[in-house]
């Protein structure tokens, strides 16, 4: 893990940004979702997606219920496709959310066609790299075209590698949150894979519930833009899978956890180093105050 922290400081002036959906999923609706006070005389909720022009998938975790009861706290916990083409009013944006923290899982090939450095951010990068994917684009280039059942294949391959092969990147994400409370974006490109398994990992690990855990992971669909501009000569079948989501991706990887390790509480105790008291702190450091 790297940590490249850029110096410079910058203002805060744009106006909170609103916006979510129309279509968001029952379980997400309403007050978390928009911003809108739940009832007569209730506070207004913060909007959980935050509208950027050079990010469309950026979202707060925040609201959701977890354990006791408690649920999680807003501004603290942030999800997103990657951050480098965010324009100036964008940064504006996040100093207003006082992002202090990224953790990037984006590859080496990734980071080097997108960099970034955000003024007074500090860049955690937490690299894993989309090998399956690029057994995709290595098809495809040599002209073996896949098909949208293959494409699934590919993905559900993706999701069970992360279980094993790169558990040490998600257990360096869970030790920043460890470290303190400042606000945290994590991303990778798309941030749906790798960004969606650790979103679900950290709020199963603060008692979300699964369902709900898995709307979360499926609102990518309704907020992801796809770049514009990139030429493929897969079918759209095909480029609807690798660019979406689809619960069979996570429910792969959470079998996997279920059934090679016994239950994402092993799993995280156990893999992860996330054991009781670390869980405990967690709790503590976002979920609201008993």
């Amino acid at each position: 893990m790297t940590d490249d922290r850029a110096d410079v400081p910058f203002s805060s002036t744009a106006a909170a940004p609103a916006w979510a959906p129309a279509d968001m999923p029952g379980a997400l609706a309403g007050s978390a979702a928009t911003g809108k006070a739940a009832g007569p005389g209730a506070a207004a909720t913060p909007p959980r997606s935050i509208a950027l022009d050079g990010a469309s998938n950026f979202r707060d975790l925040g609201g959701y219920t977890g354990h006791e009861g408690r649920a999680l706290q807003w501004r603290k916990l942030f999800r997103a496709d990657h951050l480098a083409t965010l324009s100036t009013q964008d940064l504006q944006v996040l100093a207003q959310l006082g992002i202090a923290r990224t953790a990037d899982f984006r590859g080496a090939h990734e980071r080097g066609v997108l960099p970034y450095a955000l003024p007074g951010v500090a860049t955690h990068t937490l690299g894993i790299e989309p090998t399956v994917i690029q057994r995709a684009l290595e098809l495809q280039a040599s002209g073996q075209y896949i098909t949208a059942q293959q494409a699934v294949g590919l993905m559900q391959d993706t999701y069970r590698s992360f279980i094993n092969d790169n558990a040490a990147r998600f257990s360096e994400l869970f030790e920043l949150l460890l470290e303190s409370d400042a606000p945290i974006v994590f991303h990778c490109t798309a941030g749906k894979d790798r960004t969606g398994f650790a979103a679900a990992l950290i709020l199963l690990a603060l008692g979300v519930p699964r369902p709900v855990v898995m709307q979360d992971y499926l609102l990518t669909n309704a907020l992801y833009r796809r770049p514009s501009g990139v030429a493929s000569p897969a079918p759209q079948e095909v480029l609807d899978v690798l660019w979406g989501v689809q619960e069979d991706f996570l429910d792969v990887a959470l079998h996997g956890v279920e059934v090679e390790h016994g239950g994402i509480d092993n799993y995280l105790e156990r893999v992860l180093r996330i054991n009781a008291p670390a869980r405990a702190r967690l709790a503590q450091l976002y979920l609201q105050p008993r």
